[in-house]
Protein backbone atom coordinates (compact mmCIF):
# COMPACT_ATOMS: atom_id res chain seq x y z
CA UNK A 1 0.00 0.00 0.00
CA UNK A 2 1.16 3.58 -0.59
CA UNK A 3 0.00 7.15 -1.08
CA UNK A 4 -2.53 8.30 1.50
CA UNK A 5 -1.94 5.40 3.92
CA UNK A 6 1.81 6.15 4.11
CA UNK A 7 1.48 9.76 5.29
CA UNK A 8 3.06 9.07 8.69
CA UNK A 9 5.70 6.47 7.96
CA UNK A 10 8.30 9.17 8.75
CA UNK A 11 8.71 9.87 12.44
CA UNK A 12 8.69 13.68 12.22
CA UNK A 13 5.24 13.73 10.59
CA UNK A 14 3.79 11.41 13.23
CA UNK A 15 5.39 13.43 16.04
CA UNK A 16 3.60 16.57 14.81
CA UNK A 17 0.31 14.69 14.73
CA UNK A 18 0.69 13.44 18.30
CA UNK A 19 1.36 16.90 19.75
CA UNK A 20 1.98 16.93 23.52
CA UNK A 21 1.57 13.17 23.95
CA UNK A 22 4.29 12.90 26.62
CA UNK A 23 2.75 15.21 29.25
CA UNK A 24 1.00 13.90 32.34
CA UNK A 25 1.77 11.02 34.70
CA UNK A 26 2.80 7.50 33.77
CA UNK A 27 5.63 5.85 31.85
CA UNK A 28 6.46 7.14 28.39
CA UNK A 29 5.77 3.88 26.58
CA UNK A 30 2.21 3.78 27.94
CA UNK A 31 1.57 7.45 27.14
CA UNK A 32 2.85 6.85 23.61
CA UNK A 33 0.64 3.81 23.21
CA UNK A 34 -2.38 5.73 24.51
CA UNK A 35 -1.69 8.67 22.16
CA UNK A 36 -1.44 6.40 19.12
CA UNK A 37 -4.61 4.57 20.17
CA UNK A 38 -6.47 7.91 20.50
CA UNK A 39 -5.25 9.02 17.07
CA UNK A 40 -6.57 5.77 15.58
CA UNK A 41 -9.88 6.16 17.45
CA UNK A 42 -10.27 9.76 16.27
CA UNK A 43 -9.56 8.80 12.67
CA UNK A 44 -6.39 10.91 12.49
CA UNK A 45 -4.59 7.60 11.80
CA UNK A 46 -6.58 5.67 9.21
CA UNK A 47 -7.00 1.94 8.97
CA UNK A 48 -4.03 0.55 7.06
CA UNK A 49 -1.89 3.60 7.86
CA UNK A 50 1.78 2.65 7.96
CA UNK A 51 3.71 3.76 11.05
CA UNK A 52 7.44 4.49 11.29
CA UNK A 53 9.93 1.84 12.26
CA UNK A 54 10.82 1.63 15.95
CA UNK A 55 14.22 3.18 15.29
CA UNK A 56 12.82 6.05 13.19
CA UNK A 57 10.07 6.95 15.67
CA UNK A 58 12.38 6.75 18.68
CA UNK A 59 14.72 9.26 17.04
CA UNK A 60 11.90 11.68 16.22
CA UNK A 61 10.33 11.46 19.69
CA UNK A 62 13.66 11.60 21.59
CA UNK A 63 12.95 8.34 23.41
CA UNK A 64 14.79 5.05 23.42
CA UNK A 65 14.03 2.42 20.83
CA UNK A 66 12.88 0.14 23.65
CA UNK A 67 10.17 2.66 24.56
CA UNK A 68 8.69 2.52 21.05
CA UNK A 69 9.07 -1.27 20.84
CA UNK A 70 7.15 -1.66 24.11
CA UNK A 71 4.44 0.79 23.01
CA UNK A 72 3.99 -1.03 19.70
CA UNK A 73 3.81 -4.39 21.50
CA UNK A 74 1.07 -3.06 23.80
CA UNK A 75 -0.91 -1.71 20.83
CA UNK A 76 -0.67 -5.04 19.04
CA UNK A 77 -2.05 -6.68 22.18
CA UNK A 78 -4.95 -4.17 22.18
CA UNK A 79 -5.64 -4.89 18.52
CA UNK A 80 -4.74 -1.38 17.41
CA UNK A 81 -1.70 -2.40 15.31
CA UNK A 82 -0.90 -5.18 12.87
CA UNK A 83 2.62 -6.33 12.06
CA UNK A 84 3.01 -7.95 8.64
CA UNK A 85 6.17 -9.32 7.10
CA UNK A 86 7.35 -6.97 4.34
CA UNK A 87 4.60 -4.43 5.09
CA UNK A 88 5.76 -2.95 8.38
CA UNK A 89 3.60 -1.82 11.29
CA UNK A 90 0.14 -0.56 10.34
CA UNK A 91 -3.08 0.56 11.99
CA UNK A 92 -5.42 -2.41 12.17
CA UNK A 93 -8.09 -2.54 9.50
CA UNK A 94 -10.69 -3.54 12.07
CA UNK A 95 -11.15 -0.05 13.47
CA UNK A 96 -14.29 1.98 14.16
CA UNK A 97 -14.94 5.04 11.96
CA UNK A 98 -13.50 8.38 13.09
CA UNK A 99 -15.37 10.51 15.63
CA UNK A 100 -17.25 13.51 14.29
CA UNK A 101 -16.11 15.72 17.18
CA UNK A 102 -14.49 18.51 15.20
CA UNK A 103 -10.88 17.69 16.10
CA UNK A 104 -8.25 19.06 13.73
CA UNK A 105 -6.65 16.10 11.97
CA UNK A 106 -4.83 17.13 8.81
CA UNK A 107 -1.88 19.29 7.82
CA UNK A 108 1.41 20.20 9.46
CA UNK A 109 -0.28 22.84 11.59
CA UNK A 110 -2.37 20.23 13.43
CA UNK A 111 -0.72 20.54 16.84
CA UNK A 112 -0.82 24.36 16.71
CA UNK A 113 -4.51 24.62 15.86
CA UNK A 114 -5.50 21.82 18.26
CA UNK A 115 -3.67 23.63 21.06
CA UNK A 116 -5.95 26.65 20.53
CA UNK A 117 -8.95 24.34 20.84
CA UNK A 118 -7.77 22.29 23.82
CA UNK A 119 -5.98 25.02 25.81
CA UNK A 120 -2.41 24.99 27.03
CA UNK A 121 -2.79 23.37 30.45
CA UNK A 122 0.38 23.50 32.58
CA UNK A 123 2.65 23.94 29.57
CA UNK A 124 4.39 27.11 28.49
CA UNK A 125 3.13 26.91 24.94
CA UNK A 126 5.06 28.67 22.20
CA UNK A 127 2.48 27.82 19.53
CA UNK A 128 0.80 31.22 19.84
CA UNK A 129 2.78 34.46 19.43
CA UNK A 130 -0.06 36.85 20.28
CA UNK A 131 -0.07 39.33 23.17
CA UNK A 132 -2.80 40.64 25.47
CA UNK A 133 -4.98 43.48 24.23
CA UNK A 134 -3.91 47.11 24.51
CA UNK A 135 -5.87 49.40 26.90
CA UNK A 136 -7.17 51.44 23.96
CA UNK A 137 -9.48 48.54 23.08
CA UNK A 138 -11.42 49.06 26.31
CA UNK A 139 -11.63 52.81 25.75
CA UNK A 140 -12.83 52.35 22.17
CA UNK A 141 -15.48 49.92 23.41
CA UNK A 142 -16.68 52.51 25.93
CA UNK A 143 -16.90 55.11 23.17
CA UNK A 144 -18.92 52.74 20.99
CA UNK A 145 -21.30 52.03 23.85
CA UNK A 146 -21.72 55.75 24.49
CA UNK A 147 -21.83 57.18 20.96
CA UNK A 148 -22.50 54.44 18.40
CA UNK A 149 -24.71 51.79 19.93
CA UNK A 150 -28.04 53.45 19.11
CA UNK A 151 -27.19 53.72 15.41
CA UNK A 152 -25.85 50.15 15.38
CA UNK A 153 -29.02 48.78 16.94
CA UNK A 154 -31.13 50.68 14.41
CA UNK A 155 -29.26 48.84 11.64
CA UNK A 156 -30.46 45.35 10.53
CA UNK A 157 -26.93 44.19 11.38
CA UNK A 158 -25.89 42.41 8.17
CA UNK A 159 -22.98 43.87 6.20
CA UNK A 160 -21.15 41.06 4.34
CA UNK A 161 -18.60 43.54 2.95
CA UNK A 162 -18.08 45.10 6.37
CA UNK A 163 -19.25 48.11 8.34
CA UNK A 164 -18.97 51.12 5.99
CA UNK A 165 -17.20 53.23 8.63
CA UNK A 166 -14.52 50.56 9.07
CA UNK A 167 -14.05 50.04 5.34
CA UNK A 168 -13.55 53.81 4.98
CA UNK A 169 -11.05 53.84 7.86
CA UNK A 170 -9.04 51.00 6.28
CA UNK A 171 -9.08 52.75 2.89
CA UNK A 172 -7.76 55.95 4.48
CA UNK A 173 -5.13 53.91 6.35
CA UNK A 174 -3.68 52.61 3.06
CA UNK A 175 -4.03 55.92 1.24
CA UNK A 176 -1.92 57.54 3.97
CA UNK A 177 0.77 54.90 3.31
CA UNK A 178 0.99 55.87 -0.35
CA UNK A 179 -1.44 53.24 -1.63
CA UNK A 180 -4.59 55.07 -2.83
CA UNK A 181 -7.58 52.98 -1.82
CA UNK A 182 -11.35 53.33 -1.95
CA UNK A 183 -13.81 51.57 0.41
CA UNK A 184 -15.00 49.45 -2.54
CA UNK A 185 -11.52 47.86 -2.59
CA UNK A 186 -11.82 46.68 1.05
CA UNK A 187 -13.57 43.63 2.52
CA UNK A 188 -13.74 43.20 6.31
CA UNK A 189 -13.14 39.65 7.53
CA UNK A 190 -13.03 37.72 10.80
CA UNK A 191 -9.26 38.03 11.17
CA UNK A 192 -6.55 37.63 8.56
CA UNK A 193 -7.12 33.87 8.59
CA UNK A 194 -10.60 34.20 7.07
CA UNK A 195 -9.25 36.57 4.44
CA UNK A 196 -6.81 33.86 3.32
CA UNK A 197 -9.58 31.26 3.33
CA UNK A 198 -11.74 33.42 1.04
CA UNK A 199 -8.87 34.16 -1.34
CA UNK A 200 -8.04 30.47 -1.54
CA UNK A 201 -11.65 29.73 -2.47
CA UNK A 202 -11.50 32.32 -5.24
CA UNK A 203 -8.14 31.40 -6.73
CA UNK A 204 -7.66 27.67 -6.07
CA UNK A 205 -10.79 26.12 -7.53
CA UNK A 206 -8.72 24.04 -9.94
CA UNK A 207 -6.22 23.02 -7.18
CA UNK A 208 -3.15 24.50 -8.88
CA UNK A 209 0.14 25.41 -7.18
CA UNK A 210 1.01 28.26 -4.80
CA UNK A 211 4.48 29.77 -4.45
CA UNK A 212 5.26 30.24 -0.74
CA UNK A 213 8.22 31.44 1.27
CA UNK A 214 10.39 28.85 3.01
CA UNK A 215 9.98 29.03 5.92
CA UNK A 216 6.39 30.17 6.31
CA UNK A 217 3.61 29.76 8.91
CA UNK A 218 2.10 26.29 8.61
CA UNK A 219 -1.55 27.04 9.62
CA UNK A 220 -1.67 29.49 6.71
CA UNK A 221 -0.12 26.92 4.38
CA UNK A 222 -2.73 24.41 5.52
CA UNK A 223 -5.41 26.68 4.03
CA UNK A 224 -3.84 26.10 0.60
CA UNK A 225 -3.33 22.38 1.31
CA UNK A 226 -7.04 22.02 2.04
CA UNK A 227 -7.64 22.98 -1.59
CA UNK A 228 -5.15 20.30 -2.72
CA UNK A 229 -2.79 22.97 -4.02
CA UNK A 230 0.85 22.06 -4.53
CA UNK A 231 3.14 24.28 -2.43
CA UNK A 232 6.25 25.55 -4.21
CA UNK A 233 8.71 26.73 -1.53
CA UNK A 234 11.14 29.55 -2.34
CA UNK A 235 13.90 30.53 0.13
CA UNK A 236 14.46 33.93 1.76
CA UNK A 237 17.47 36.18 1.94
CA UNK A 238 17.97 39.29 4.08
CA UNK A 239 15.62 41.36 1.85
CA UNK A 240 12.77 38.88 1.51
CA UNK A 241 11.83 36.12 -0.91
CA UNK A 242 14.81 35.32 -3.17
CA UNK A 243 14.09 36.79 -6.65
CA UNK A 244 16.10 34.36 -8.82
CA UNK A 245 14.44 31.33 -7.25
CA UNK A 246 11.06 33.08 -7.43
CA UNK A 247 11.50 33.76 -11.15
CA UNK A 248 12.37 30.11 -11.76
CA UNK A 249 9.34 28.89 -9.79
CA UNK A 250 7.00 31.21 -11.69
CA UNK A 251 8.37 30.09 -15.04
CA UNK A 252 8.36 26.37 -14.26
CA UNK A 253 5.17 25.90 -12.25
CA UNK A 254 2.70 28.53 -13.55
CA UNK A 255 1.16 28.95 -10.08
CA UNK A 256 -2.19 30.54 -9.25
CA UNK A 257 -0.77 32.62 -6.40
CA UNK A 258 2.40 33.94 -4.81
CA UNK A 259 1.96 34.11 -1.03
CA UNK A 260 4.40 36.32 0.89
CA UNK A 261 4.66 38.06 4.28
CA UNK A 262 6.58 41.30 3.60
CA UNK A 263 5.92 43.13 6.92
CA UNK A 264 7.04 41.36 9.19
CA UNK A 265 7.64 37.80 8.10
CA UNK A 266 6.50 34.95 10.34
CA UNK A 267 8.61 33.24 11.68
CA UNK A 268 11.81 35.14 10.79
CA UNK A 269 10.62 38.70 11.55
CA UNK A 270 12.26 40.06 8.38
CA UNK A 271 11.10 43.20 6.63
CA UNK A 272 11.06 42.92 2.84
CA UNK A 273 12.89 45.88 1.30
CA UNK A 274 11.15 48.33 -1.01
CA UNK A 275 13.35 47.21 -3.91
CA UNK A 276 12.44 43.58 -3.33
CA UNK A 277 8.74 44.40 -3.16
CA UNK A 278 8.98 46.10 -6.54
CA UNK A 279 10.88 43.13 -7.98
CA UNK A 280 8.33 40.60 -6.70
CA UNK A 281 5.46 42.61 -8.16
CA UNK A 282 7.24 42.94 -11.51
CA UNK A 283 7.92 39.20 -11.72
CA UNK A 284 4.32 38.38 -10.82
CA UNK A 285 3.01 40.80 -13.44
CA UNK A 286 5.31 39.34 -16.10
CA UNK A 287 3.99 35.83 -15.44
CA UNK A 288 0.36 36.83 -14.90
CA UNK A 289 0.25 35.55 -11.31
CA UNK A 290 -1.68 37.15 -8.45
CA UNK A 291 0.20 38.11 -5.27
CA UNK A 292 -1.23 37.75 -1.77
CA UNK A 293 0.73 39.76 0.80
CA UNK A 294 -0.07 38.82 4.39
CA UNK A 295 0.83 41.72 6.69
CA UNK A 296 -0.87 40.43 9.83
CA UNK A 297 2.23 41.40 11.85
CA UNK A 298 2.59 44.88 10.35
CA UNK A 299 1.85 46.50 13.71
CA UNK A 300 4.64 44.60 15.49
CA UNK A 301 7.64 46.75 14.66
CA UNK A 302 10.80 46.90 16.80
CA UNK A 303 12.20 50.08 15.24
CA UNK A 304 11.51 53.73 16.16
CA UNK A 305 8.62 55.44 14.41
CA UNK A 306 10.93 57.88 12.61
CA UNK A 307 12.19 54.93 10.53
CA UNK A 308 9.55 54.74 7.79
CA UNK A 309 8.30 51.34 6.70
CA UNK A 310 7.93 50.58 2.99
CA UNK A 311 4.45 50.88 1.50
CA UNK A 312 2.52 47.62 1.09
CA UNK A 313 3.76 45.52 -1.79
CA UNK A 314 0.65 46.51 -3.75
CA UNK A 315 2.01 50.06 -3.83
CA UNK A 316 4.91 48.88 -6.01
CA UNK A 317 2.84 46.77 -8.39
CA UNK A 318 2.83 47.73 -12.08
CA UNK A 319 -0.42 48.10 -13.97
CA UNK A 320 -2.08 44.74 -14.48
CA UNK A 321 -0.53 43.05 -11.45
CA UNK A 322 -3.31 41.58 -9.32
CA UNK A 323 -2.26 42.17 -5.71
CA UNK A 324 -4.23 41.37 -2.56
CA UNK A 325 -3.19 42.87 0.79
CA UNK A 326 -4.29 41.05 3.95
CA UNK A 327 -3.97 42.65 7.38
CA UNK A 328 -5.64 42.53 10.80
CA UNK A 329 -5.77 44.06 14.26
CA UNK A 330 -3.78 41.18 15.74
CA UNK A 331 -1.20 43.65 17.05
CA UNK A 332 -3.93 45.53 18.92
CA UNK A 333 -5.76 42.45 20.18
CA UNK A 334 -6.27 39.12 18.44
CA UNK A 335 -9.51 38.70 20.36
CA UNK A 336 -11.22 41.34 18.25
CA UNK A 337 -11.02 38.92 15.29
CA UNK A 338 -11.10 41.81 12.83
CA UNK A 339 -9.10 41.65 9.62
CA UNK A 340 -9.45 42.73 6.02
CA UNK A 341 -8.33 42.23 2.46
CA UNK A 342 -7.63 45.10 0.07
CA UNK A 343 -7.64 44.38 -3.66
CA UNK A 344 -9.28 44.88 -7.07
CA UNK A 345 -13.01 45.56 -6.82
CA UNK A 346 -13.92 42.46 -8.83
CA UNK A 347 -11.95 40.14 -6.54
CA UNK A 348 -13.31 41.85 -3.45
CA UNK A 349 -16.83 41.27 -4.78
CA UNK A 350 -16.12 37.56 -5.31
CA UNK A 351 -14.74 37.26 -1.78
CA UNK A 352 -17.72 39.16 -0.36
CA UNK A 353 -20.15 36.69 -1.90
CA UNK A 354 -18.27 33.83 -0.26
CA UNK A 355 -18.17 35.62 3.08
CA UNK A 356 -21.93 36.16 2.89
CA UNK A 357 -22.33 32.41 2.40
CA UNK A 358 -20.03 31.72 5.37
CA UNK A 359 -21.35 34.07 8.06
CA UNK A 360 -23.42 36.94 6.53
CA UNK A 361 -20.82 39.41 7.80
CA UNK A 362 -18.65 39.96 10.87
CA UNK A 363 -20.18 41.32 14.14
CA UNK A 364 -20.86 45.06 13.99
CA UNK A 365 -19.90 46.03 17.53
CA UNK A 366 -16.37 44.65 17.07
CA UNK A 367 -16.16 46.42 13.71
CA UNK A 368 -17.26 49.69 15.26
CA UNK A 369 -14.51 49.32 17.88
CA UNK A 370 -12.05 48.59 15.08
CA UNK A 371 -13.15 51.69 13.14
CA UNK A 372 -12.03 53.79 16.11
CA UNK A 373 -8.69 51.97 16.39
CA UNK A 374 -7.54 51.81 12.76
CA UNK A 375 -6.79 55.57 12.51
CA UNK A 376 -4.55 55.17 15.58
CA UNK A 377 -2.51 52.19 14.34
CA UNK A 378 0.62 54.29 13.86
CA UNK A 379 0.46 55.70 17.37
CA UNK A 380 -0.35 52.30 18.90
CA UNK A 381 2.46 50.63 16.96
CA UNK A 382 4.99 53.18 18.19
CA UNK A 383 4.02 52.61 21.82
CA UNK A 384 3.95 48.85 21.38
CA UNK A 385 7.37 48.85 19.70
CA UNK A 386 9.10 50.09 22.85
CA UNK A 387 7.53 47.34 24.96
CA UNK A 388 8.24 44.63 22.39
CA UNK A 389 11.85 45.70 22.07
CA UNK A 390 12.29 45.36 25.84
CA UNK A 391 10.82 41.84 25.76
CA UNK A 392 12.92 40.85 22.76
CA UNK A 393 16.10 42.14 24.42
CA UNK A 394 15.33 40.27 27.64
CA UNK A 395 14.78 36.98 25.80
CA UNK A 396 18.01 37.46 23.85
CA UNK A 397 19.92 38.13 27.07
CA UNK A 398 18.50 35.06 28.80
CA UNK A 399 19.24 32.80 25.83
CA UNK A 400 22.78 34.13 25.50
CA UNK A 401 23.42 33.37 29.17
CA UNK A 402 21.84 29.92 29.40
CA UNK A 403 22.10 28.60 25.82
CA UNK A 404 25.14 30.26 24.25
CA UNK A 405 25.37 27.62 21.49
CA UNK A 406 22.06 28.77 19.98
CA UNK A 407 22.08 31.41 17.23
CA UNK A 408 19.57 33.92 15.86
CA UNK A 409 19.29 37.18 13.95
CA UNK A 410 17.47 40.01 15.72
CA UNK A 411 14.15 40.39 13.86
CA UNK A 412 13.10 43.64 12.20
CA UNK A 413 9.67 43.16 13.73
CA UNK A 414 7.13 40.54 14.63
CA UNK A 415 6.89 38.81 17.97
CA UNK A 416 9.38 35.92 17.90
CA UNK A 417 13.00 34.90 17.56
CA UNK A 418 13.86 32.42 14.82
CA UNK A 419 16.54 30.37 16.54
CA UNK A 420 19.00 27.92 14.99
CA UNK A 421 20.26 24.99 17.05
CA UNK A 422 23.88 23.88 16.60
CA UNK A 423 24.63 21.93 13.44
CA UNK A 424 23.49 18.34 13.52
CA UNK A 425 20.57 18.87 15.93
CA UNK A 426 16.96 18.36 14.89
CA UNK A 427 14.55 20.88 16.47
CA UNK A 428 11.71 18.37 16.11
CA UNK A 429 13.59 15.89 18.29
CA UNK A 430 14.42 18.61 20.81
CA UNK A 431 10.75 19.67 20.83
CA UNK A 432 9.76 16.21 22.08
CA UNK A 433 12.17 16.45 25.00
CA UNK A 434 11.14 20.06 25.72
CA UNK A 435 7.54 18.86 26.11
CA UNK A 436 8.67 16.70 29.04
CA UNK A 437 10.13 19.83 30.61
CA UNK A 438 6.86 21.75 30.20
CA UNK A 439 7.47 23.72 26.98
CA UNK A 440 5.62 23.30 23.70
CA UNK A 441 7.84 24.30 20.77
CA UNK A 442 7.06 24.86 17.10
CA UNK A 443 10.00 23.30 15.20
CA UNK A 444 11.20 24.49 11.81
CA UNK A 445 10.08 21.28 10.10
CA UNK A 446 6.48 22.47 10.54
CA UNK A 447 7.23 25.65 8.58
CA UNK A 448 9.50 24.47 5.79
CA UNK A 449 8.79 21.21 3.93
CA UNK A 450 12.20 21.36 2.21
CA UNK A 451 14.06 20.31 5.36
CA UNK A 452 16.38 23.33 5.23
CA UNK A 453 15.12 24.62 8.58
CA UNK A 454 14.81 21.39 10.55
CA UNK A 455 17.33 22.74 13.07
CA UNK A 456 15.31 25.93 13.75
CA UNK A 457 12.60 26.76 16.26
CA UNK A 458 10.36 29.77 16.87
CA UNK A 459 10.41 31.38 20.33
CA UNK A 460 7.83 34.16 20.94
CA UNK A 461 9.00 36.90 23.30
CA UNK A 462 5.59 38.42 24.12
CA UNK A 463 5.57 37.06 27.66
CA UNK A 464 5.99 38.60 31.10
CA UNK A 465 9.64 38.72 32.29
CA UNK A 466 9.14 36.00 34.91
CA UNK A 467 7.56 33.72 32.29
CA UNK A 468 10.47 34.33 29.89
CA UNK A 469 12.93 33.47 32.65
CA UNK A 470 11.07 30.26 33.50
CA UNK A 471 10.79 29.43 29.80
CA UNK A 472 14.54 29.69 29.24
CA UNK A 473 15.24 27.69 32.41
CA UNK A 474 13.08 24.85 31.09
CA UNK A 475 14.62 25.02 27.62
CA UNK A 476 18.11 24.95 29.12
CA UNK A 477 17.24 21.94 31.28
CA UNK A 478 15.84 20.07 28.26
CA UNK A 479 18.91 20.98 26.18
CA UNK A 480 21.29 19.80 28.91
CA UNK A 481 19.47 16.50 29.21
CA UNK A 482 19.50 15.96 25.45
CA UNK A 483 23.22 16.76 25.11
CA UNK A 484 24.33 14.77 28.16
CA UNK A 485 22.05 11.78 28.19
CA UNK A 486 20.21 11.54 24.87
CA UNK A 487 16.69 10.11 24.70
CA UNK A 488 14.91 8.73 27.74
CA UNK A 489 14.34 5.06 28.40
CA UNK A 490 11.57 4.20 30.84
CA UNK A 491 10.62 0.74 29.55
CA UNK A 492 9.82 -1.71 32.34
CA UNK A 493 12.67 -3.86 33.54
CA UNK A 494 12.17 -7.58 32.87
CA UNK A 495 14.89 -9.37 34.80
CA UNK A 496 15.68 -12.94 33.88
CA UNK A 497 16.48 -15.13 36.91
Amino acid sequence: MGGEVDRFQHGAALAMLLGDWSTGPGPLYRKLADALARAAEDGALAAGERLPSERELSRSLAVSRATVVTAYEELRTRGVLDRRQGSGTRISGDRRPPRADGRVQNGSGTAIMQRLIDGTGPLISLSCAADEGVPEVARALEEVARDDIADLLADPGYHPRGLPALRSAVAEHYTAQGLPTSPDEVLITSGAHQALVLLAEVYLRAAPSVVVEAPSWSPCLDIFRQHDADLVPVPLDDEGIEPTALAAALAERNPALVYVMPTFHNPTGRLMSAARRRRVAELAARHGVAVVEDNAYAGDRLTPGDVALPSPLAGYAPRGCETLTVESLKGVWGGLRVGWVRGPVGIIERCARRKAMADLGSPLIEQSVAARLVPRLGELGERRARVQLDHCTLLETLLAERLPEWRWRRPDGGSSLWVALPEGHDAGVFAQLALRHGVEIVPGSMMDPTGRHDSYLRIPFLREPDVLAELVDRLAAAWTELCRHGPRDDTPLRPVV
